[in-house]
Parts: C-alpha cells; structure tokens; sequence
C-alpha cells in the first residue's frame, strides 16, 4: 500500500507538470522544472514531492516567491486516489484503468479551475478509457442487460448536457462538460453516473451561494488575485463532476435508487 501511495506522488508531481505546460508550447517529458518566477532550475531535492514544499515552506529557495498550495495538494490527492484504487482491485488491470483516469480527471480538474476549459487532451482518452471499461465488462461476461444499461448510461447523461448547453448557448455550460457526462456515464455506469452527476449540481450549488455570500461581506483573495462573484459569474463546472465521481465511485452512492429497477 505505501509503494502505492509512493507512486501516486511521483504521478502527481508529474501532473503539475502537465498542469502547467499543457497548452503551452512546452514539452510534458522533456525540459528541467524551473521557478516561474525567477527561471532557476530546480535541482533533485527540490522536487520531491510534498516534502520539497514542506521543507522550503512553499517558498523558491532562491527568490522566495511563494509556490502554490496546487503542487503538494495534486500529489497528495493522485496519492490518495492511486491507494483508493489498490485497496479496490489489488494490482490488476482494472487498477491500472482507474488510476490512468484518476490522473486524467486530476488533470482536468485543476486546468479548468485554473483556466475555465476542459483540456481535449485529456477529456478524449478518458471518455476512451471509460468505454474500454464497459467493453471489458462485456467480454468478461457481465449481464447483457446491464451492459446496455451502462452504454445507454453516457449517451443519457451526455445528451442531457448537450440540451442544457444547446438551450442555453454555452451561457450554463460549456461543450466540454457535454463531453466529460458522456465518460462519467461509461465510467460509472446509469446508476452511479447519475449519482455522480447529482451530486456535482449540489455541490456547485452550494459551493456558488456560499462563495457569493462570502464576496458580499468581502473582497475574496485566492493566489492574489482578488474575486467577486455574483449570480452571474462563471464558476467551472468539472471539478464539481469529478467530486460527485470520485463520491459516487469509492462508496457507491445511488442517490435515486437505481439499482433497484436495473435488478
């Protein structure tokens, strides 16, 4: 278990990496890590993960300007997932599924955070992975009836996006969210897609009336750029949907009782 968790670190450390370079002209394999700051390359033990940001207090050892809190917290969430994982399915295939799709999900995550747009690089091979889940079901023999179930769980789910994006102009939603309900659907399956999906409208929900009332007493501060947010600010919605995933995944939540009428 800890060789796991050692292993979802290095992932996410590389993560940050793609994180930061993606769409940048950048190479995601080759090039030294630097400070964005004041261009030194980190050397070895300045890029261990999570023990580096401890050590150096968050701070660039050469400038001291301060590193974001995304390093360590992308290391330790991939970490915690890799080890969710193993607990789940031991080291077999399906581990090696799941962890590929956390790590793209991580990555979609903090990129829309940051930027407001789901990466295609990274939605394409999960909606690819999520398929290969479904067809590897049927090929072990799994119910037909449910293998239809879970086929039909994407389109379901993704058309019901698409309508909430066509209706709306992109104003609700952008297409790349369209996208990503179309892999939670294959993912998770109908029952748990949906719970998944549920679960993202309440959360964001929540999150959005608290984060006005927050900016209404105050002036919000994050990475020290200051924010207002009102009913009509955009707040990114796949972070909200890979919550509900990772919820609805690992403790198997059917929030309307599905799994009853596909019995």
């Amino acid at each position: 278990m800890l060789v796991v968790f050692g292993f979802g670190l290095i992932i996410g450390s590389f993560l940050n990496v793609v994180i930061y370079r993606y769409n940048t002209g950048q190479s995601i394999v080759s090039g030294r890590s630097a400070c964005g700051v004041c261009g030194k390359k980190l050397l070895w033990y300045e890029l261990v993960p999570v023990l580096s940001f401890v050590f150096q207090r968050g701070r660039c050892r050469d400038c001291g300007t301060r590193v974001s809190w995304q390093y360590p917290v992308v290391e330790l969430a991939t970490a915690l997932l890799f080890t969710g994982a193993f607990y789940m399915h031991g080291l077999s295939g399906l581990f090696v599924v799941d962890a590929a799709v956390f790590s793209l999900l991580i990555v979609i995550f903090v990129y829309d955070l940051k930027h407001k747009i789901i990466p295609n690089g990274c939605v394409y091979p999960f909606i690819g992975l999520a398929l290969a889940v479904v067809l590897t079901r049927f090929v072990f023999g799994e119910s037909r009836h449910l293998i239809a179930y879970d086929l039909a769980a994407g389109v379901l789910i993704a058309g019901f996006f698409f309508i909430l994006w066509a209706v709306s102009r992109g104003r609700w939603l952008g297409f790349g969210d369209v996208k990503l309900a179309l892999g939670i659907g294959w993912f998770l399956g109908l029952a748990k897609g949906v719970s998944a999906i549920i679960i993202g409208f309440w959360l964001g929900a929540i999150v959005g009336v608290i984060l006005i009332a927050l900016s209404r007493m105050h002036t919000l501060t994050i990475g020290g750029v200051s924010l207002t947010f009102s009913r009509k600010s955009e707040l990114p919605f796949a972070p909200f949907l890979i919550i509900g995933l990772i919820i609805a995944y690992f403790f198997g939540i059917d929030v309307l009782q599905l799994h009853l009428f596909l019995a």
